[in-house]
């Protein structure tokens, strides 16, 4: 009866961790981190490359948390996740920021994140918040979407996704490998939502014919082929926000941007910071996290970054009101199913495109 009872036993704590969804990873409360003294304490902030904020931004935060932020940059975003997802358990740092929707599947398979709910979480749009367990926090979201030159190409401009079928554009475009480069996988991935699996092979078999250049990364696409660098190209994969850094950074200055954004082209990428599993300080790393949604954080995020704040409450720049442009309707596919089949997707467009 001892070994009956004892299985029962072991049988309902088995079924309760089943249940519960947290029995692999583990889960910070918020009125701990709010009670911790982190003073003196140092935690190391894990970004991709394309992390910039202001001098001193994290200044305030250390003055009022007592908490030094040192900041390690290496790679991409694919990278950062690789790197993390090999050293899970020991990680290189104490906070991720850049994971985005992309990727964000494969971190949360292999476990390396603690969950936490920040209670600035209140500020945050509900289609931003990808998981439900609070493993990561929504920093900050942009749009992947086709630029083309006001002028067009003779004259014509696309303003469709399905125009750049025409020969004429087709030969006018350049976008980047989504092997290699983030834009050119979100780009895939928003002709995929497009068109379905039933028609985006058919999309970039007619690009291909057409002509279509393919670059290695961004900065060879807009900064080589496109117009904006010199090149021929007329039409890029890009951002939404390009034509506001196209004034912001024009030389001579200009009033309005020589670029125009294919609204219908556009794909979300929603990046995401979350606490590295095995921190040894994990209560600083929560606090971290509350500081990123805070309204000083967020407000620095898109003069540098280009890109928009997670938090809800934070007003847009004037420059990104008067220059950028509204994406009411953004094409998104669940991570679960990016994850699912990013090599199978990447392979089939090389053997149309490249092959």
């Amino acid at each position: 009866m001892a070994k009956i009872a004892a299985l029962l036993s072991l049988f309902v704590l088995l079924a309760a961790s089943c249940g519960s969804g947290n029995s692999d990873f583990e889960t910070l409360d918020a009125g701990a981190v709010a009670e911790a003294d982190t003073s003196g304490v140092t935690i190391t902030l894990v970004t991709h490359d394309s992390f910039v904020v202001s001098d001193g931004i994290f200044d305030s935060f250390t003055a009022e948390t007592g908490i030094t932020v040192d900041l390690l940059s290496g790679g991409d975003a694919g990278e950062i996740v690789s790197r993390a997802v090999l050293s899970a358990g020991q990680p290189e740092g104490d906070v991720m920021f850049g994971i985005d929707n992309t990727f964000l599947q494969r971190g949360l398979d292999a476990n390396i994140f603690t969950a936490y709910e920040s209670p600035t979480l209140d500020a945050v749009p509900d289609e931003l918040e990808l998981d439900d367990e609070h493993r990561v926090t929504p920093i900050d979201f942009g749009d992947v979407c086709l630029n083309t030159t006001v002028t067009g190409v003779d004259g014509q401009v696309p303003t469709s996704i399905e125009d750049l079928t025409d020969p004429a554009f087709a030969a006018s475009f350049v976008t980047e490998n989504p092997e290699s480069s983030s834009p050119g996988f979100a780009f895939l991935l928003a002709t995929i939502a497009t068109f379905g699996e039933d028609g985006w092979e058919d999309y970039w078999q007619q690009l291909a014919d057409g002509g279509v250049t393919v670059t290695a990364g961004w900065n060879d696409a807009y900064y080589g082929e496109f117009v904006s660098g010199g090149g021929p190209k007329t039409i890029v994969t890009s951002y939404a926000t390009s034509p506001v850094a196209e004034v912001l950074f024009a030389d001579p200055p200009v009033d309005t941007a020589p670029t125009a954004v294919i609204v219908d082209s556009c794909f979300r990428q929603v990046e995401f910071a979350g606490i590295l599993a095995g921190t040894e300080h994990p209560e600083a790393a929560a606090k971290l996290i509350d500081f990123m949604l805070s309204p000083t954080f967020q407000a620095d995020i898109p003069l540098n970054m280009f890109v928009a704040p997670a938090n809800g409450d934070v007003d847009l720049p004037a420059e990104f009101v008067e220059h950028g442009v509204d994406v009411p309707n953004p094409l998104t596919l669940s991570p679960e199913e990016i994850e699912e089949n990013r090599s199978e997707w990447t392979e089939r467009w090389t053997e149309i495109v490249l092959r």
